[in-house]
């Protein structure tokens, strides 16, 4: 089974988390969910994988690859994320929304 980065080492990996609030895990999953088909259609676009934890369930994690860090911010910027990033007080917890941007060395 290869990954993205497995024959392009070049591409950005960004990896996202957030922690819903309590009672609010499935609408912070169903907010999540609705971002990949747009997110897909976007330029750059390599994945966008929504995981979910399976010791706590409140844990949502996002693992993207992108062509380059103008297409990942350009991503960030566009009305669906913004959008989105509107209901974040109300869905996640004082552990906020933390985006790591990473380049695969190994």
């Amino acid at each position: 089974m290869t990954t993205p980065t497995d024959n392009r080492r070049d591409l950005l990996t960004v990896i996202a988390r957030m922690h819903a609030k309590p009672g609010k895990e499935q609408e912070l999953r169903e907010a999540l969910e609705a971002l990949i088909e747009p997110t897909s259609q976007e330029k750059g676009y390599i994945n966008y994988d929504l995981h979910q934890g399976v010791v706590d369930p409140g844990w949502f994690f996002f693992y993207e690859n992108w062509e380059s860090v103008d297409d990942l911010d350009a991503h960030l910027t566009a009305p669906h994320l913004v959008e989105f990033a509107k209901r974040l007080d109300d869905l996640i917890d004082e552990n906020g929304l933390v985006i790591e941007r990473l380049r695969r060395i190994a």
